[in-house]
């Protein structure tokens, strides 16, 4: 999975059916609100609530400035 797959547009968190980002290269789809991150396995999400893996504080920081590096003009 790519940041400009248009899957992304769709996928949304089973548990707050918000929306996701793509975490390069930890091949993990990331819902900054709730801090979990569900894991890419051979190209599939994982997203059952039960997949989501809750991060810590400091890798929620790094994973939010992974995602602000990506976006343009930053």
């Amino acid at each position: 999975m790519t940041p400009d797959d248009p899957l992304l547009k769709i996928l949304v968190c089973p548990l707050d059916k918000g929306p996701l980002s793509l975490l390069v290269p930890d091949d993990a789809l990331y819902n900054p609100r709730l801090r979990r991150r569900y894991p890419i396995v051979d190209g599939i999400p994982q997203l059952l609530p039960s997949s989501g893996e809750p991060l810590t504080d400091a890798e929620h920081l790094r994973a939010l400035r992974r995602l602000a590096d990506r976006e343009p003009g930053s």
